[in-house]
C-alpha cells in the first residue's frame, strides 16, 4: 500500500533546513501565518494525529507553533480546526491555516 500526501512540499531540503528552534502558541499575536499544518492518519482511523504546525511571526522569523489540540476528526477537519482557532481567539482562514494544512494517509 502506498501513502497518500496532499499538499506536498516542492523543496522539502529545503523547507526542513530552516531554523525553526522558536516556539510560540497558535494564540501569539506575533504570529501571521500558518504555513504548514502537518497531519498523519492510518487506513480506518477516524481522525488524525497532529506532527507539526510551522508558522511565521510578523516580522518574518519561521517558528514552530504549538496548537492546544494534537487529534483532529477526518469527518469535519476544516470545521474542527476552525472551532479550535475560535476558541483560541484567532481567525483560522486570516492565519492561512486551511491552505496550509498537509495530510499524509
Amino acid at each position: 500500500m502506498y501513502a497518500n500526501e496532499t499538499n506536498p512540499l516542492v523543496d522539502h531540503d529545503r523547507y526542513y533546513s530552516v531554523d525553526r528552534s522558536l516556539e510560540v502558541d497558535l494564540a501569539d499575536r506575533r504570529l501571521a501565518r500558518v504555513t504548514r499544518l502537518r497531519l498523519l492518519t492510518d487506513p480506518g482511523c477516524p481522525f488524525f494525529d497532529l506532527s507539526y504546525c510551522h508558522g511565521e511571526l510578523r516580522d518574518g522569523t519561521p517558528v514552530r507553533v504549538r496548537l492546544p489540540r494534537h487529534q483532529f476528526p477526518k469527518r469535519g477537519l476544516s470545521r474542527s480546526i476552525v472551532q479550535m482557532a475560535i476558541d483560541e481567539g484567532v481567525h483560522a482562514k486570516r492565519l492561512g491555516m486551511l491552505d496550509a494544512i498537509s495530510t499524509l494517509r
